[in-house]
């Protein structure tokens, strides 16, 4: 728990929000500036800041939470797909520092579903680029000692 974390507030219920479920190491909430009908939010109970930081376990935990709850609420609310989306770190969106998927239940009856794609699906990269890029990433990866 941090205390000035508004996601551990919310998880305490030192501030509003409305509870989806909970285990022993997750917890789901609505999100209170959903981009669909029905967004919501799952969380490790333990703190962590991000991606980065989150212990190998909590997100193991949150991911299969939000498996779960994902297939659930496209059931209940009748969407026609689902979106799983993390942000870390300001420059990809990330507004409250506790680890966070979002589960964003989509539809394509526009009225419930106000969220847009940030870019452009089938415009393809440079091949020199893609490759330059995935060289250097591999090489990375695999270096003794590193990640």
């Amino acid at each position: 728990m941090s205390d000035e974390c508004v996601f551990c507030a919310i998880m305490a219920g030192d501030a509003p929000g409305v509870r989806v479920d909970e285990d022993e190491t997750t917890y789901a909430f609505m999100d209170i500036h959903p981009a669909t009908d029905g967004h919501l939010l799952v969380i490790p109970k333990r703190h962590s800041k991000d991606l980065f930081e989150i212990a190998p376990e909590d997100l193991s935990a949150v991911t299969r939470s939000a498996q779960r709850i994902a297939k659930t609420a496209v059931e209940v609310f009748g969407a026609d797909g689902v979106n799983i989306l993390n942000c870390c770190g300001a420059a990809a969106w990330q507004t409250v520092y506790h680890f966070h998927l979002h589960v964003i239940p989509r539809y394509t009856d526009r009225a419930k579903d106000r969220l847009v794609l940030p870019w452009q699906p089938g415009v393809a990269a440079d091949a020199h680029t893609l490759s330059t890029l995935g060289e250097r990433l591999a090489g990375a990866l695999t270096e003794p000692g590193k990640h």
